[in-house]
């Protein structure tokens, strides 16, 4: 049996490790942390169970969602979802509402924001390079002011103008504010009789005690099933000869030095530093690029509040530049096995920063203090409702798309197609922005490459590759998966929902169809008439005669039947074009409707994507 090492137990971790297992392969996964689930780990405090952000259980992939009820079986809850924005001391819908915003708002705020966008519409950016130019060219600069740029700097702790384009139009891409006015106005997701369709947008599942409780049953199966998990392994050297990882060296929290071998390695760890941990190292280019990739470090100060409900929602988007708090997450609200007491609440404060940053280096006191007085700032608690905090940590919590990476991954990708047993798997690995089960199906895909298979774990990207397909893997696959920049003319880009609608709702050739049904009809009374004056003579059917009373110039006789051919063909290719015309037009309206629901589902999700 061959010995396989992974590296990292997120969940793309433990997905391979555990679809290997399905496959009959056992592995060893080394974790550096004492945790394992990775940034979807949860963190029991005196009974308090809280998230590392929330994580959502949904997915477009049939595969994913199966090894979700495969591994937690009726663990999960089936959770509504509500979320707001707050901005100006005011709550505004998420997605936004009209009559909400403009209540929020106000009637001349409205008009600037109507105005900024006509103004844009009739001069807009020539130049789309950064995330300001491309938002703002879609919304306008004080929709953007409002509702972008202080959430967006908050997150990713740069200028929106140091934000790549590239990764706009792959996050955000298709909407637009005519789009999400209209689909405000009109709604979505109704049945013909108006009744509203629920779906995983406005619901979702839950493990009912955290994301984490997914990943420690996961955990334990594949102890049950001889994979064992490692924890406090801090991988800090990865000897290599002639294209082949041979032996990993990692260290323990005592300082113990351990080695592994194994004939195929998985790695979830930062694509940063697994570069920087080659031995011998690579080439300085390559180096240089793995250091110019960087990652936003992020926090989270839960506070106890000693009050049944402190807000209706599962979490508030915080877009006031008073305070540096970023989102707010209502645990108790996701699952009320979260708290031990139903009559308190914990709340989790999360702030984006960097590790250099002054705040990352603060004493817990003091971000709990912090916490506390911004959420009095913003008129959610009084402080002396704060029963307990603590403070939870994640470096390397999210890729960051700056100018640089791009070219950067270009050179990593180049240089890591020279391993013949070494693939990289996850967020971090592959330094793209996924969702969890993005994540889960490129370890699935590497887990099956062990095997023998070509899956092309590149392709699996955050907003294009939610389905389960096979890829072969070249010098370039999955390069079209890496976010582009748009023409500055183009509106939306075409993703795979747009591909797939085009190929549901194919247009039909009108001249084709109509010579089609022509030729059919003229034949077919031609031959009628045909067959009949051969069998009977001159004495033929009577009935067939009465469609001379429509063919002028047919009659059952041999020059009849040849009129009857012209004049049949005619009539065939008038219905048979004008019905593929009808059909085109009424597919087109169709596919324009499920269009906008897409384009909804895309809005509703719209800050996660940030």
């Amino acid at each position: 049996m061959q010995d396989i090492l992974i590296i990292g137990a997120g969940p793309a971790g433990l997905t391979a490790a555990y679809e290997l297992s399905k496959l009959g392969m056992r592995s060893t996964i080394l974790e550096a942390d004492d945790q394992v689930g990775g940034i979807s780990r949860t963190v029991n405090y005196r009974g308090y169970r809280f998230d590392i952000g929330g994580h959502r259980f949904f997915s477009k992939v049939p595969l994913i969602n199966d090894l979700w009820h495969e591994i937690l079986k009726e663990e999960f809850l089936l959770r509504p979802r509500l979320s707001r924005i707050h901005y100006g001391g005011h709550y505004f819908d998420y997605p936004l509402k009209p009559i909400n915003a403009l209540a929020g708002l106000g009637g001349m705020e409205a008009l600037r924001i109507g105005l900024s966008y006509a103004k844009v519409k009739l001069a807009p950016s020539r130049e789309e390079v950064n995330f300001e130019q491309w938002v703002t060219n879609r919304f306008g600069s004080r929709l953007y002011d409002i509702f972008f740029k202080t959430y967006t700097e908050k997150v990713w702790g740069i200028p929106c103008t140091e934000i790549s384009a590239d990764w706009a139009a792959q996050r955000i891409k298709n909407l637009s504010l005519r789009e999400a006015v209209r689909n405000a106005m009109l709604g979505t997701g109704q049945s013909k009789n108006g009744e509203v369709v629920t779906t995983l947008i406005e619901q979702f599942h839950y493990p009912r005690l955290g994301p984490g409780m997914m990943w420690e049953c996961c955990e334990d199966l594949l102890a049950a099933q001889g994979s064992e998990t490692l924890r406090g392994i801090y991988v800090e050297r990865i000897g290599h000869r002639q294209g082949r990882v041979e032996c990993i060296y990692g260290r323990t929290p005592s300082g113990e030095r351990m080695e592994f071998g194994g004939n195929h390695v998985i790695s979830s760890m930062p694509l940063r530093d697994l570069i920087c941990t080659l031995d011998p190292a690579p080439p300085d280019e390559v180096l240089q690029a793995a250091r110019n990739l960087r990652y936003r470090d992020y926090l989270t100060v839960v506070l106890m509040v000693q009050r049944t409900s402190v807000f209706p929602d599962n979490w508030l988007y915080i877009h006031s530049p008073e305070v540096k708090l970023g989102r707010i997450q209502n645990y108790k609200n996701w699952s009320p096995d979260m708290v031990p007491d139903p009559a308190l609440t914990s709340l989790g404060l999360e702030y984006f920063l960097w590790d250099l940053d002054e705040e990352w280096g603060w004493p817990q006191e003091r971000l709990i203090e912090r916490g506390i007085q911004e959420c009095v700032q913003i008129g959610l608690i009084d402080p002396s409702e704060v029963t307990d905090g603590t403070v939870v940590r994640m470096p390397k919590a999210y890729p960051v798309y700056d100018q640089r990476y791009q070219n950067s991954i270009v050179t990593l990708r180049t240089y890591m197609q020279h391993f013949k047993n070494l693939q990289t798997i996850g967020r971090n690995g592959l330094h793209r922005y996924n969702n969890q089960d993005h994540s889960m199906l490129t370890g699935v895909y590497a887990a099956r490459n062990v095997l023998g298979d070509t899956y092309d774990v590149w392709s699996v990207n955050t907003e294009q590759a939610y389905h389960e397909e096979r890829q072969i893997s070249t010098a370039t696959a999955g390069d079209r998966l890496v976010p582009t920049r748009l023409d500055p003319d183009t509106e939306v880009t075409l993703d795979l929902s747009d591909a797939v609608i085009d190929v549901a709702f194919a247009k039909l050739d009108p001249v084709a169809l109509g010579t089609a049904v022509g030729l059919v009809s003229g034949i077919g009374l031609f031959l009628a008439a045909a067959i009949l004056l051969l069998k009977e003579g001159a004495r033929v059917e009577p009935n067939l005669a009465l469609l001379g009373n429509y063919l002028y110039g047919f009659s059952t006789t041999w020059k009849g039947s040849l009129l009857g051919f012209v004049e049949a063909g005619a009539v065939g290719f008038v219905l048979g074009s004008l019905g593929a015309s009808l059909r085109n037009r009424s597919m087109q309206a169709y596919a324009a409707l499920i269009r906008r629901r897409l384009l909804a589902q895309e809005q509703r999700d719209l800050l996660d994507k940030v």
